[in-house]
């Protein structure tokens, strides 16, 4: 069953600014963390050594400042980019609540990395980093509706068919003829999140849900 949202309710579940946990989710794995990290200390010890040549330069207040904003790429990197995953359903025209079942639940694996690597005869060969993510086929009385799929982790095999599941659901047509993007999901019976990224003000949401659709 669908709920559409009124004008001004998709800005009070989906912020514009990132959230911690948004935050933390655009930070990445340890291999984006570390190229974030290489970016920061290079740009900005590169800029605040090109600034020190140029002290008498009209020009040594830029390379100052620019060499400040490489340092702190760390921490306004992930805030950049989280922010464009929310501005990216955010710009969606309609939204709803989506309330239905889990129809079906599959597993996937997925290569996450690849890599050359030396082997002990000092051949090079690929090795692949896989990851098990789980899919969930939502449903409701009109039927299917879609799936979510997110990195498997050991409290997502609790979740059953047949749980009930919320979310939002967007799409450029009022009469959600088609469904274009998912947010992440909640599952009340068990009092746990799924989703690939955490888009929802989820405590907002909780109670946004509790209210309509009491």
């Amino acid at each position: 069953m669908l709920f559409p949202l009124r004008s001004g309710e998709l800005d009070k579940l989906i912020p514009a600014v990132a959230t911690g946990n948004q935050f933390n989710a655009a930070l990445g794995n340890p291999r984006k963390i570390l190229q974030r990290i290489l970016v920061s200390s290079i740009g900005g010890v590169i800029t605040l050594l090109i600034a020190q040549g140029q002290v008498a330069s009209q020009f040594y207040s830029v390379w100052l400042i620019t060499g400040v904003i490489f340092l702190l790429y760390i921490l306004w990197g992930p805030i950049i980019e989280a922010g464009r995953k929310n501005a990216k359903l955010r710009l969606y025209p309609f939204a709803a609540v989506f309330q239905g079942t889990v129809a079906d639940i599959f597993l996937r694996e997925r290569v996450e990395n690849r890599q050359e690597q030396a082997n002990k005869l000092g051949e090079l060969e690929l090795v692949e980093s896989r990851r098990t993510w789980m899919f969930l086929e939502l449903e409701d009385d009109d039927g299917y509706l879609g799936e979510i799929k997110f990195p498997m982790e050991k409290e997502h095999q609790s979740i059953k068919k047949g749980s009930t599941i919320r979310c939002l659901v967007l799409s450029a047509r009022k009469d959600f003829g088609r469904i274009d993007a998912f947010s992440d999901a909640w599952i009340p019976g068990k009092q746990l999140w799924v989703g690939e990224y955490p888009y929802l003000l989820r405590p907002a949401f909780e109670d946004f849900c509790r209210f309509k659709l009491r």
